[in-house]
């Protein structure tokens, strides 16, 4: 469960990212969200699906008004391999996310297995996923954890939710 409350003011977020510097959630203004999606790091290759079909949707959601960052615990040399080898060219990748902030945002964390099974070394710890719609006002409106890479939201279904949510003034659920 996240830590934090949707309707409630996401905790703060800076974080590197390869192609533009240092990225802040508070300097975002999106037109209707900030969407955060958090991976596992080079050594997942359902994270590469994954991060491959939010890249073959980057335009779309930016259609909606939705800026949109991919963040982990990769150090910069993992992150830029995993760009590069992911052939991730519309993405805005951050790494360098710290355990106790993946842990304020609530966040499972992992420990290394060692090798995966494609012999990529996995680091001592990484965050597990996590996808989280913030609002201009930085208050929480969605959010979906997981404890293990698998079972989460598919894009399309996300960008059809913003459609019905923008569209009906559907207000964020789960604050109670």
């Amino acid at each position: 469960m996240s830590a934090v409350k949707p309707r409630t003011k996401s905790p703060e977020l800076e974080i590197e990212t390869l192609d533009e510097g240092q990225w802040r959630l508070s300097d975002q203004k999106p037109e209707n969200f900030t969407m955060i999606v958090a991976y596992r790091g080079l050594h997942c290759p359902i994270c590469r699906t994954y991060l491959s079909e939010l890249d073959r949707n980057a335009e779309e959601f930016g259609k909606r008004g939705v800026e949109v960052i991919a963040v982990s615990t990769d150090t910069l040399e993992r992150a830029a391999q995993t760009k590069d080898e992911w052939k991730l060219r519309n993405l805005r990748i951050g790494y360098g996310l710290s355990i106790p902030k993946a842990r304020e945002w609530g966040l499972y964390i992992s420990s290394s297995r060692g090798k995966t099974s494609a012999g990529v070394v996995e680091p001592n710890q990484f965050n597990e996923p996590g996808v989280f719609l913030i609002k201009p006002d930085q208050t929480l409106y969605a959010s979906s954890v997981a404890t293990m890479p698998f079972a989460r939201p598919h894009f399309k279904e996300v960008l059809a939710a913003i459609d019905f949510i923008v569209e009906k003034d559907y207000p964020a659920r789960g604050e109670a």
